[in-house]
Order: structure tokens, then C-alpha cells, then sequence
């Protein structure tokens, strides 16, 4: 009976009786290839993801960049204007009429507060930059047409003993 009882203890863990009970090998195989494409598909999707909110960012700064210019060539045209002459401002979408001397304050402050905006928009963006560049290094990402002069380099650092391995991600 012992002899007995030994055997069944050999016996691989996920078949009793005969009868498979867990995942067979080619299972779990497909399981964790499944896994490492759901993970991968994430990977690439927040990267994708970081990027369009650095374009944006990017996009809003170009945008403020040309109203700060409008707004200069407006201060610069209305300096020579007589300061009791009658002009016109879009406030809200509501054309109101005012004098030169009232409207040249509030667009000069108007135009410093947009510059400090450009500025934090210029803030966030190099720190978005820097976290892409993290996250790209992290999970060893490369962009489609960087691998023809990368490639030398990323032989090298491979050879070299770099603590990560497998497959990098290849994003467009």
C-alpha cells in the first residue's frame, strides 16, 4: 500500500484519477501570451496617450504664442492713438465700446497673463517630455523609423549587459 501511495504522489499535480484538473501546459502557454498582449496593448495605448497630451499642450502654447503676438501689435497700433479716441473690444463675445485709455491696461494685463500661461504650458510639457522619455526607457519603446540610426547603439547596449531583456514594444 505504500508502494501505492508513492506513485500517485509523482503523478503530476493537475491530473488526479486520470482526469485533468488545471490548465495544461499549452494552456497556460496561451494564457501568458494573451497576458503579454493585453499588457503590451496597455503599454502602447498610455504612451499613445502621453504623446497626444504633449501635442496638445504643444497646440494650446502655438495657439497662445499667436494671441500674445496679436495682442502686441494691438498695444503697439494703439500707443499712437489719440487716449480719449473710441474703440472697440470683444469682451465674451459682446462688441463693447470704450476708449484707448481703458482698453491699453487691460490688454497689457491680458497679455502678461497669457504669457504665464505659455510659460506653465512650457513647464508641463518638458515634463511630460521627461516622463515619455522614462516610460519609452522603461519599457524599451521604439518609435517606427528611430530603429535605422538606433540600431548600432541598441546592439551594444544589449551586448553590453543591460539588465532588460526580451522584446521591445514598436510603436507608430
Amino acid at each position: 500500500m505504500a508502494a501505492n501511495s508513492s506513485s500517485t504522489v509523482s503523478k503530476p499535480s493537475n491530473i488526479i484519477g486520470g482526469k485533468q484538473t488545471g490548465p495544461s501546459a499549452e494552456q497556460v502557454g496561451l494564457y501568458n501570451e494573451a497576458f503579454c498582449n493585453f499588457v503590451q496593448s496597455n503599454v502602447v495605448a498610455a504612451f499613445q496617450r502621453m504623446r497626444s497630451e504633449q501635442r496638445s499642450m504643444a497646440s494650446k502654447a502655438a495657439e497662445l504664442e499667436m494671441e500674445i503676438n496679436e495682442h502686441s501689435l494691438v498695444i503697439e497700433t494703439l500707443k499712437d492713438v489719440d487716449p480719449t479716441r473710441k474703440c472697440f473690444r470683444l469682451v465674451g463675445g459682446v462688441l463693447v465700446e470704450r476708449t484707448v485709455k481703458e482698453v491699453l491696461p487691460a490688454l497689457g494685463s491680458n497679455k502678461e497673463q497669457i504669457s504665464k500661461i505659455v510659460e506653465s504650458l512650457n513647464i508641463q510639457m518638458q515634463t511630460k517630455g521627461r516622463e515619455l522619455t522614462e516610460y519609452r526607457e522603461k519599457y524599451n519603446i521604439r518609435l517606427v523609423g528611430e530603429g535605422e540610426e538606433g540600431q548600432g547603439k541598441s546592439a551594444a547596449t544589449s551586448n553590453g549587459g543591460g539588465s532588460k531583456g526580451g522584446a521591445g514594444v514598436l510603436v507608430s
